[in-house]
């Protein structure tokens, strides 16, 4: 039944893949006939009649009447759904509220309705089907998805709406067909403990020969998944033989019973791990399954984080899924190992602000057939969620082109800038420098923050690092000359402004174990754990403060 379910997702999805690349040929004509389609359907909800949606017929018109928002407009709005008011933002009803992450600001509610839930899982079938025929090229095996990912949603409004990350969102939508795909069972992903959700998922997942896939939100997720592999190996291995799972999981008692239920023992499996274990001294999941790719986000500053797969992963193709927020689709994947996604030409209505506008309060925006290759931009979004001409704060570089659709990788957003003065440096810019960094000394960093100085003007870059288990750095002043270096390289605004006024940046080691205490108290404040992203650069001067230095090198 799998084996068949499993190819018959491949055969849609293919189909589905094959309709938007039809799409990709007449971008405009696409875009417009989403747009009045929309503005029809919106034309009599309470935004939509303060707007006068009936009035437009063409894009200029849409373009003319309605700014560019951001959501602090939208925040009234969607008080008033979350207390149970009908046709607001969209005329059909408000089924969940997809709850943002919050690790770059406040935390946003946004309107799901099944139509916006229909939309966003076409965009998932077309990345599938555009995953399928990369498989199949390669002649990898089509194979069951292992994810972590928490199911739970996080409360109801006080008219009865569920809402919650948009990761538990999708998964709880699409359950059915989760549940065919899917190694573990759908109720291992409503543990609220992580620990032990990742223990149960590893446990079905290890003993399911069908498992082929790893899903992980963002690459630092999968590394975790890889540590929890190998700190519990011993206690996984005990569980699959005897067929017990470890009475000192925070499990509740009603997920414990089910999982119970769907739990057997594996000894024949539980031997050939203890084999892998002896011989190789720990599991990774390169070691004890034969995965044919991870599904990760891509772009951004991911890249920091995918220089450590191959220790855990081998050469297990990578692939982005999609390209997507709490907000919005934005594009599609459509090749394995590529940071590249095809605008989702038919999930929204798109436009793009060039640099030039950034810091004008009514941008002008240039439509799809209008970016160049190469450019920065900031992306707004027209959607069935609602929001109309949103701007989002993502900014993309164009890469080029699929067929007349732009071919964009998302690079930073607007607030994640860090000036010491006015040149602007973005988490893509040290990303970069500490990928060029480690390569140089041959050191692997477990994390990493950029921070100003408390004290001085203008202040000092503090290049806060976290170095790997094992690993030593015999020549700190060497590695801070470097940073600068390769930072005056990348970021001309820096360049310009290197030695002055920007002073001469410093280096801080912080004690092992750092980040681990920054990521609870992200936890803490409520940032999910499937969404958590950590900052590579913060202007926020007291964002470290309290974890240990081991070392402070001044830049000679």
């Amino acid at each position: 039944m799998s084996n068949l379910v499993l190819s018959l997702v491949s055969t849609v999805t293919k189909q589905v893949k094959a309709n938007f690349v039809r799409r990709t040929k007449n971008v405009m004509a696409v875009q417009e006939k989403f747009l009045l389609s929309l503005l029809r359907s919106h034309r009599d909800t309470e935004f939509g009649r303060q707007y006068g949606l009936a009035e437009l017929k063409t894009i200029e018109q849409f373009r003319d009447r309605i700014p560019v928002l951001t959501y602090s407009h939208y925040e009234p709005y969607v008080e008033r759904i979350a207390q149970g008011e009908p046709n607001i933002l969209t005329p059909e009803p408000v089924i969940y509220l997809n709850l943002t992450s919050g690790s770059t600001g406040k935390q946003k509610l946004i309107p799901v309705t099944q139509r916006s839930r229909q939309v966003r899982s076409q965009v998932n079938q077309t990345s599938t089907g555009f995953l399928a025929e990369a498989m199949q090229r390669r002649k990898l095996p089509l194979g069951k998805l292992l994810v972590t990912t928490s199911a739970r949603v996080v409360g109801q409004t006080s008219s009865g709406i569920d809402y919650g990350f948009v990761s538990a969102g999708d998964l709880r939508l699409n359950s059915k067909l989760y549940r065919q795909v899917a190694v573990q069972p759908f109720e291992a992903l409503q543990v609220a403990d992580s620990l032990a959700r990742h223990y149960v998922c590893l446990l079905f997942a290890l003993c399911d020969p069908q498992m082929r896939i790893v899903g992980a939100n963002f690459p630092v997720l999968g590394l975790q998944l890889s540590h929890y592999l190998e700190s519990c190996a011993e206690d996984l291995i005990h569980d699959i033989e005897t067929g017990e799972i470890a009475p000192w999981l925070k499990l509740e008692p009603g997920i414990r019973a089910s999982l119970e239920r769907s739990w057997s023992s594996n000894p024949h499996r539980a031997a050939e791990l203890r084999h892998i274990l002896k011989t190789e001294g720990r599991l990774t999941p390169q070691l004890v399954w034969n995965l044919s790719a991870v599904v990760t986000a891509l772009g951004g500053t991911s890249n920091f984080y995918l220089e450590r797969f191959p220790t855990y992963f081998g050469d297990t193709p990578i692939f982005g899924g999609i390209y997507a927020s709490s907000e919005a689709a934005f594009g599609t994947y459509y090749e394995l190992n590529n940071e590249g996604t095809i605008l989702a030409v038919n999930a929204g209505f798109f436009e793009f602000i060039a640099e030039d506008q950034w810091h004008v309060t009514e941008p002008k925006t240039l439509l799809p057939c209008e970016v160049t290759p190469g450019n920065y931009y900031r992306i707004v979004v027209t959607n069935y969620s609602g929001l109309y001409r949103y701007d989002i704060n993502d900014v993309v570089e164009v890469l080029g082109f699929y067929n007349e659709a732009p071919i964009i990788v998302f690079r930073h957003r607007v607030g994640g800038l860090l000036s010491s003065t006015t040149e602007k440096t973005t988490e893509f810019h040290v990303a970069q420098v500490m990928q060029r960094l480690q390569q140089r000394f041959n050191l692997t960093v477990e994390n990493f923050c950029v921070t100003l100085s408390e004290h001085e003007i203008p202040p000092h870059y503090l290049v806060n690092i976290e170095l790997a288990t094992g690993e030593q750095l015999t020549h700190a002043q060497d590695f801070i000359q470097h940073f600068d270096r390769y930072l005056q390289e990348i970021q001309p605004s820096y360049a310009v402004k290197r030695p002055e006024p920007i002073p001469p940046p410093r280096l801080r080691i912080l004690a092992s174990g750092s980040f681990a205490t920054l990521r609870q108290q992200m936890l803490q404040r409520g940032i999910p754990e499937s969404q958590l992203k950590f900052p590579h650069i913060s202007d926020d001067r007291h964002l470290l403060t309290g974890l240990p230095i081991e070392r402070e090198i001044d830049m000679e």
